[in-house]
């Protein structure tokens, strides 16, 4: 028995070890399988070109065979209500109802209808997943998606405006139309701001220093522009957590404030489009200014000797004359580049500026009685202001 036994062990043995091996390399197998799978599905957010053209390539904007008139999406990024409802309302009266839709993000629970509003185009037009915004921070990155995301269910939308609750038209409805449809691409300010700082050194190697741009957030998209900012995956989780406001100075801190004033400061919505754009290759797809005019004034504390802020235009800054000086403008300068950007549409030179904010009710008023926008009379306003 034992002889017997002891014969038998040696074939026992290398069939274990063939067994072994055998399973071996079936688990090599499984193994490189699972990782080209996950190479495929899951790319490697290092590599910051391979995983915008994964996120492209699996849109999750629904596809469609358009076959109509061309509208043009006005998305009001407001803060609570539009009070320039009255001069927009005038702008679309004079328009084709087939050339444009209207979408609004407000403050969550604020409804359009006709308990708060006079016009009727803005009825029912406030997004129903709409968020808490703050300014300086990611949540208004994240508004305008969801304006863009909501506008891109229509096939018809080709072209897709971002304005604040303070802009207003320079040009009655027809001139915009034909000028954004005569150009095949999006309007994007974007230029290098190398001594501006905002650029975290954490965020590479997702988003590289060389592709960081700093530009207005008021922006104009072709369809395909838009789905890139709707889909993107990969830059907006970066800036979420490295792209952030540094605190407002708190006079009560006293010497506290010097210590947080050191704290990286930036402010995701003048970057986040721009940065995204150059990402994603498309700098050549884009003229690198924004459509909306803004005035900027430059004030001095002693805590921020270098804090900007938009001027707001009242009644008698809205006279013809300074209409006219804005419309003239026909280039836009960047310092930091050297660039001088001529305005065209389709190498024909055209005004560079089809809005501008920021627009009080009077201002409004007056743009209106001077026809800016089409025919209107203001005095219809009187009973309901």
């Amino acid at each position: 028995m034992t002889k017997k036994a002891a014969a038998v062990s040696p074939v026992l043995v290398r069939h274990v070890i063939w067994l072994g091996w055998k399973l071996v390399v079936f688990l090599s197998f499984a193994l490189c399988f699972i990782a080209l799978l996950r190479l495929h599905f899951y790319p490697d957010i290092s590599s910051p070109t391979n995983s915008l053209s994964r996120t492209r390539w699996r849109s999750r904007i629904p596809r469609y065979n358009f076959d109509g008139p061309p509208k043009i999406a006005f998305l009001f990024l407001a803060r609570l209500n539009l009070p320039l409802d009255f001069l927009w309302g005038s702008f679309f009266e004079n328009a084709d109802a087939a050339n444009f839709s209207i979408y609004i993000h407000s403050a969550p629970g604020f409804v359009f209808d006709e308990t708060t509003y006079r016009s009727h185009f803005f009825y029912n037009r406030q997004l129903t997943d709409s968020i808490q915004v703050a300014w300086g921070e990611s949540s208004m990155i994240e508004a305008e998606r969801l304006l863009l995301a909501t506008a891109l269910q229509d096939p018809a939308n080709q072209r897709f405006v971002l304005l604040s609750d303070s802009c207003v038209p320079l040009y009655n409805f027809s001139y915009i139309y034909r000028y954004l449809m005569a150009s095949s691409r999006s309007f994007v300010d974007s230029f290098l701001d190398l001594k501006d700082g905002r650029y975290h050194p954490k965020m590479a190697p997702v988003v590289p220093r060389d592709k960081w741009r700093k530009g207005s957030q008021w922006i104009s998209l072709i369809r395909s522009h838009a789905e890139v900012v709707v889909d993107d995956e990969v830059v907006l989780p970066v800036f979420k957590k490295f792209c952030k406001r540094r605190p407002a100075v708190d006079t009560s801190k006293g010497k506290l404030n010097l210590k947080l004033q050191k704290q990286h400061n930036c402010i995701p919505d003048e970057h986040y489009v721009p940065t995204l754009i150059a990402m994603s290759e498309l700098e050549g797809d884009i003229e690198r200014r924004t459509l909306t005019y803004t005035l900027w004034n430059q004030s001095a504390t002693k805590m921020d000797n270098k804090a900007w802020h938009p001027v707001t235009f009242n009644y008698a800054d809205a006279s013809p004359k300074r209409l006219k000086e804005i419309k003239d403008i026909n280039h836009v300068h960047y310092e930091s580049e050297a660039r001088t950007e001529w305005c065209q549409t389709n190498s024909t030179f055209v005004p560079c500026f089809l809005f501008a904010r920021k627009f009080s009710r009077g201002a409004a008023m007056r743009l209106l009685s001077e026809g800016v926008v089409g025919p209107f009379d203001a005095s219809s306003l009187l009973g309901n202001s």
